[in-house]
């Protein structure tokens, strides 16, 4: 079991000595400054595309971005496996360099319980001055003449953010669509449905920002990889509060997500750790709000599918005959480079928890005579009985005994909802909450209904 320090460093310059987090730590440098003077790692070109836009973030946003950028260094090259003594939570410790530290280590507790909710590691995090060249980051160009975006929303090139941004351009808006992508298969879907988007609505052309970030061996060498990622949303999040805090409107920054992935209930008792991820869990949006008001952001997240499914998004899109064009562009597997191991292209396994919860959201949501378009590599469930060790069928079968749990037990709803953890933050949220895992399952369960899953 090895410690790291991840120590944020701004410009060769900056190569003084940092507060001691751990002494028995191995010190990492994460250099955010490239040769041309400006943020690496895509902050430079997010920040570059912003000020192009005739928009300033402010600076503690900017800081909230490094933050995240650090977050996502230790969450990917630190491996669980040789690092965590139970086999999954890691000590991670971060030095950040921040324009107001004492800002920033007010929210140290916060903070740590923010991450810790969100990854299952224990984070440290001191935080420093930014060194004098880069006390202020921000700048701002002359406006190319382009109108203001009305408000952020998060696009992540999935069906549930395809759906929110078809549901406010069909509705007269101008948002901002902010995208995070590292993987060639995440980028493609999103420049698909953005040209779609920008070919469809050419009177009010959604303008975008989209972040490259993240870290290899070359640029964050520790010997070792993470994939289980538990921490990317923070870092999507403080991407789209950046974009967010340029803009002279207050609407939240939309966070599109069905109630039952945002809950994202653990489907048996071995799911706590990758397989129950709580990108974005009610609470966990709680406290990152929580954290921009202590740091005086003016800005906050939203939900506005928290108490729907999936297919309901389907049903009630506002641009249906958009949304079923661009339905086979979207990805919303786990895993779609696992295709070349059959020798097919990359693209939907068709077998993952993402893929089984949106094959049953378009059978609930599309027309009796329509059919889902989307290339699976398994493209029918029901064609055969699936190997429950295997993962063609190990979360089908997962999926089947919670719905059969459930329709023995409805009044296990409500204990199942909150293993995650807190519902809420309002009490009179709880019971749509709890709703919405039911009416999810329920759309899954019936969808797989015709699937046989057993052990070979």
């Amino acid at each position: 079991m090895r410690r790291f320090v991840f120590v944020g460093r701004l410009g060769a310059a900056d190569n003084g000595a940092v507060p001691v987090v751990q002494p028995d730590a191995t010190p990492v440098t994460v250099q955010f400054v490239a040769a041309n003077k400006r943020l690496d790692y895509g902050i430079g070109n997010a920040l570059q595309t912003l000020a192009d836009l005739g928009l300033r973030p402010t600076e503690t946003a900017i800081d909230l971005v490094i933050l995240a950028a650090m977050v996502n260094a230790a969450d990917t090259r630190v491996s669980r496996s040789a690092n965590a003594q139970d086999g999954w939570t890691r000590e991670l410790d971060l030095v950040v360099p921040v324009r107001e530290p004492d800002l920033w280590a007010a929210q140290g507790a916060l903070l740590a319980r923010t991450l810790r909710f969100l990854t299952g590691d224990h984070w440290r995090i001191v935080f420093r001055a930014r060194p004098a060249p880069f006390a202020t980051i921000a700048t701002a160009r002359p406006s190319l003449g382009l109108a203001e975006p009305d408000e952020v929303c998060l696009f992540s090139g999935g069906l549930d953010s395809l759906v929110g941004a078809l549901d406010f351009l069909a509705g007269g808006g101008k948002p901002l669509l902010v995208s995070h992508y590292w993987d060639s298969e995440t980028s493609k879907a999103q420049t698909l449905l953005l040209d779609l988007l920008r070919k469809n609505y050419k009177t009010d052309e959604p303008l975008s920002l989209r972040a490259r970030l993240g870290f290899d061996r070359n640029h964050v060498d520790t010997g070792e990889v993470e994939n289980s990622q538990r921490g990317r949303s923070f870092l999507f999040f403080a991407l789209a509060i950046l974009a967010a805090s340029g803009l002279t409107s207050d609407a939240p920054v939309r966070v599109p997500e069905n109630g039952l992935i945002g809950l994202n209930v653990p489907l048996d008792p071995l799911r706590l750790g990758s397989l129950s991820t709580r990108t974005t869990h009610p609470f966990y949006m709680a406290r990152f709000n929580e954290l921009m008001r202590e740091l005086g952001i003016a800005r906050r997240l939203e939900n506005p599918y928290r108490h729907v499914t999936k297919g309901q998004m389907v049903r009630d899109c506002e641009d249906p005959a958009l949304l079923r064009r661009a339905i086979p562009s979207s990805m919303s597997c786990s895993s779609p480079a696992k295709a070349r191991y059959r020798g097919l292209p990359p693209q939907h396994c068709g077998t993952c928890v993402p893929c089984l919860i949106r094959r049953a959201s378009l059978a609930a949501g599309l027309d009796a005579n329509e059919s889902d378009t989307t290339p699976y590599v398994v493209k029918d469930l029901a064609a055969r009985r699936l190997d429950t060790l295997e993962a063609e069928g190990e979360h089908v079968r997962s999926f089947q005994l919670m719905a059969e749990r459930l329709r023995r037990n409805p009044r296990a709803a409500k204990a199942l909802a909150r293993i995650p953890g807190p519902l809420t933050d309002e009490p009179s949220e709880i019971d749509d909450y709890v709703d919405v895992f039911v009416r999810g399952m329920q759309e899954v369960a019936h969808f797989l209904e015709p699937v046989r899953a057993k052990p070979s």
